[in-house]
């Protein structure tokens, strides 16, 4: 999968951002910072960037310094292979493991406003450049694992994830267009939710629609999905914060 995506050029990479599908006033949202809701979390995330925590008393900002440089192009390379812990890890539990073991504060729960913001204020220094995700070979099986359960029917439905994503992508189920399912964006605003949101919580609605038990985010089934997604999507660019209907 990795040497195939490798290999691909511009005259051969059919691959498309949801951004191309979108209407023109929901790409006008998401290309102007005012406009973008996704900036509140964003701004609150360059708060707690420089706010120290825990009993430690320290910031992110006293390890790493600026943002802009330090995490320029973290956000795109994650999921990344984890040598203590022998498998993947995410951007949203790298940022928990900090805060646990750095600030020894208490870790933020899933999807809550203060982990989404500092994600998405990582996640905007990468805006633009290339997802890299995937070329650690230790990452190969992982990458694989998650390949299996994007192909593999399930749920009552009796759905995967490429029957829509690869074999229908394009096509409209009822008024909604496919999209190819390239998670360049993430976490993202929803005009569905109305709020941020991470992938793992977009993974899991969509297991809901298919009729089947989502899995839990952060275990290892989610991050293999996340990690076969971004690999899918290297070399794309990278729009987070992103908008979406």
């Amino acid at each position: 999968m990795l040497v195939l995506l490798d290999s691909l050029s511009a005259t051969t990479d059919t691959r498309r951002s949801t951004y191309d599908d979108m209407s023109r006033d929901i790409r006008a949202m998401q290309d102007d910072d005012m406009a973008n809701p996704a900036s509140l979390w964003v701004n609150d995330g360059a708060a707690l960037w420089s706010q120290p925590a825990g009993a430690a008393q320290m910031s992110c900002a006293d390890c790493h310094g600026d943002a802009a440089t330090s995490m320029k192009g973290v956000a795109a390379r994650y999921p990344v292979f984890d040598a203590a812990r022998g498998k993947p890890v995410g951007l949203e539990a790298r940022i928990n493991h900090c805060r646990k073991t750095r600030q020894q504060a208490p870790a933020f729960a899933p999807e809550s406003r203060d982990l989404l913001a500092l994600t998405a204020f990582v996640g905007r220094q990468s805006r633009g450049l290339p997802i890299t995700t995937g070329d650690d070979p230790r990452l190969a099986p992982f990458v694989e694992a998650g390949r299996m359960i994007f192909e593999r029917r399930q749920g009552q439905l009796n759905l995967s994830c490429a029957i829509c994503h690869d074999h229908n992508a394009g096509k409209r189920l009822a008024s909604a267009l496919i999209p190819q399912a390239h998670p360049t964006g993430y976490p993202i605003y929803r005009l569905e939710w109305q709020s941020l949101g991470s992938l793992a919580r977009r993974l899991r609605n969509c297991m809901a629609g298919m009729r089947a038990a989502p899995y839990a985010t952060g275990s290892d089934e989610i991050v293999a999905l996340e990690l076969f997604l971004m690999a899918r999507a290297r070399g794309m660019a990278t729009e987070t914060p992103a908008v979406r209907p």
